[in-house]
């Protein structure tokens, strides 16, 4: 396929969202060969259009709110992001204080305290497959309303 198709294919992807190097690799790769996908990801580079530094910012700003750290790590990592840079974003970003964010996250889900173990365990598990800590977690879940104020 031609350079100029796979150009404006990437152009495309990266005027939807911020895409990591990556994620482009993979969607491009079914529609050229490795060594003009790769020639159209430098270039792409060249021109600031993709990076995966941006990206990663993007994403972090996007998921935080909603997320915990370990989740967002794991995210970012599975998009093939390197730790440096995956660190990077997070120690750019102003993440608020992890058990606020945890406290949020439970409030709209749940918003009272657990009665009972079982409620306490469904409670928990929501909070860690949102990527919070167990630390946190139960911190959080062991609190009484009146300390969180």
């Amino acid at each position: 396929m031609p350079e100029t198709s796979l150009r404006e294919r990437a152009i495309r992807f990266l005027a939807r969202r911020e895409h990591s190097r990556a994620e482009l690799t993979r969607k491009l790769a079914p529609h050229g060969t490795p060594d003009e996908v790769e020639a159209v990801l430098e270039r792409m580079i060249a021109l600031g259009v993709l990076s995966d530094a941006r990206f990663a910012q993007s994403w972090v700003r996007s998921k935080a709110h909603r997320f915990g750290l370990a989740r967002i790590r794991h995210d970012l990592a599975q998009r093939g992001l390197d730790r440096d840079t995956i660190d990077a974003a997070l120690e750019n970003e102003p993440l608020d204080d992890e058990i606020e964010r945890a406290r949020a996250v439970w409030a709209t889900r749940f918003g009272s305290i657990a009665d009972d173990r079982r409620e306490w365990a469904r409670q928990a598990r929501f909070l860690q497959s949102r990527g919070f800590s167990t630390a946190t977690i139960t911190r959080l879940l062991r609190e009484r309303p009146d300390d969180a104020a």
